[in-house]
């Protein structure tokens, strides 16, 4: 796929990439030196290039790229498997990679016979050079940071191996070829041969990931240096396969998830629901938009002197300013379930926001009526999902002001008629004696956040019914 067609296929700003790897004057250098200092966090690369479908015709006709947005070899569309909503981060958070492998694993929600891999430097200020990126099948046999070796493939950036990705930019991989069935786990690894600061990231990501010493990019088992929870630089894997449609879960530290390493998320038990359903249900991508902390209305800013200063950068823009990156733009999007709130109503106050954000209901609905107006615009259906309870939380959430904004917001998701369909996730898992609590089955401690049965309760809240209309 040439650089126009990727651009104008993932709504990626991509830059250029000269031959033997020079982008913009930048050389990529195969080793650098040690880097400095140990990086708290490493990652793991997918995606891989292939074909840019050329039409040669007989005649006076002329070489022409395949449109745009849509449709793979035989017209099957790229759809989302795959995502991942990155944020910037705090001037402490000095993570720095230099001629290191970062060796990330995702968890694909549907299958296909080709991907294709995005990478983001949206938040960083030197550019982001990419001497060697693989994408392959974990080894469930093997360690986590360990590949199938016959599965291994190179990606590439409009046919050559290495790019460099400007500060504020996003990249989309050409196409490679590389069957995976649903649900499988996928190892992206990506050689960082310069210095580079871990400025793109998802800080909470749950899942292990890896870095390693050196350009080991295309080993079948690395002998990592470091472990972290994180994603860095990477956004999404979309593959060409059955599925015509993804649906997006935008959230925060619920949609998150808790256990690492386990796809116990709420919408990876909703992607094995509708697996289960069969035929029943159109073949449909999962992709978990959530950011820890994220609020749907405001931009972090935490009181003067508090310490949430340390790591509110990772909360992410609003949900209102990230919504076109992290929605609309997504590969073969068709749902949306919004599920965001609970941040805007419980930071106020307390450590993370100041008590001058307070929001009302009026103000949350007037959020929520406008995402769904612009999902409306571009044909995507609206799923609501209602605000869960938290009376009693550990992190000063819950005031009974609190609570009435809550519960007038949750009247409106269920009755105003605006939503597509409705996911009633408070009476999935509130405590039926108490309402105003977690259910204790599904309490992860904090009477805040679900553990794997209670994201289990969500997704079984989902009405799948709402998949079988496009």
């Amino acid at each position: 796929m040439s650089v126009g067609a990727a651009r104008q296929a993932d709504g990626c700003r991509v830059c250029r990439v000269g031959r033997g790897g020079t982008v913009l004057g930048v050389r990529l250098n195969r080793r650098q030196p040690a880097a400095e200092g140990i990086p708290l966090k490493p990652l793991r690369v997918i995606g891989r290039s292939a074909a840019l479908v050329l039409a040669l015709l007989i005649g006076a006709l002329l070489l022409a790229p395949a449109p745009a947005s849509a449709a793979g070899q035989g017209g099957r569309p790229w759809v989302g498997t795959w995502t991942t909503a990155p944020t910037t981060r705090p001037v402490s958070d000095t993570t720095t990679f230099q001629d290191q492998t970062l060796r990330q694993v995702v968890h694909a929600s549907v299958g296909g016979d080709a991907l294709r891999v995005r990478f983001s430097n949206e938040f960083g200020t030197e550019p982001l050079v990419i001497g060697e990126a693989r994408i392959a099948r974990q080894d469930p046999e093997g360690p986590g940071s360990s590949v199938l070796p016959r599965t291994d493939r190179r990606l590439t950036f409009d046919g050559r191996a290495g790019v460099t990705v400007a500060p504020g930019e996003r990249l989309v991989s050409d196409p490679v070829g590389l069957r995976i069935p649903a649900a499988a786990d996928l190892v992206i690894s990506v050689h960082l041969p310069e210095r580079t600061p871990g400025a793109t990231l998802n800080a909470y990501a749950n899942q292990e990931n890896y870095v390693a010493a050196g350009n080991v990019a295309d080993d079948a088992d690395i002998a990592p240096t470091a472990t972290t929870d994180r994603w860095y630089f990477l956004t999404g894997v979309s593959v060409r396969g059955q599925a015509r449609d993804a649906v997006v879960a935008l959230g925060d530290s619920i949609t998150v998830g808790s256990t690492l390493s386990s796809n116990h998320r709420w919408s990876d038990f909703l992607a094995e629901r509708m697996r289960a359903a069969g035929p029943r249900l159109p073949e449909t991508g999962v992709l978990n938009a959530g950011i820890s902390g994220n609020r749907l209305l405001r931009d972090p800013n935490p009181p003067e002197g508090s310490p949430a200063h340390a790591w509110a950068a990772y909360f992410g823009q609003a949900g209102v300013t990230r919504f076109e990156r992290d929605v609309l733009s997504q590969p073969g999007i068709g749902h949306l379930i919004l599920f965001l709130g609970i941040n805007d109503i419980g930071q106020p106050g307390t450590r993370s926001a100041p008590a001058s954000e307070r929001v009302t209901a009026a103000e949350l609905i007037a959020g929520y009526q406008g995402l769904v107006d612009r999902a409306h615009e571009r044909g995507v259906r609206v799923i609501g999902a209602t605000i869960t309870p938290f009376r009693g939380d550990t992190l000063g959430f819950h005031t009974p002001e609190n609570e009435a904004v809550r519960l007038r917001v949750n009247d409106w998701i269920r009755n105003s008629g605006e939503f597509d369909a409705v996911a009633d996730f408070e009476a999935a898992v509130r405590d039926p004696a108490e309402p105003d609590r977690l259910n204790p089955a599904y309490d992860s401690g904090d009477h805040l956040h679900l553990n794997d049965a209670g994201n289990e309760a969500l997704a079984s809240a989902v009405p799948l019914d709402a998949f079988r209309h496009r």
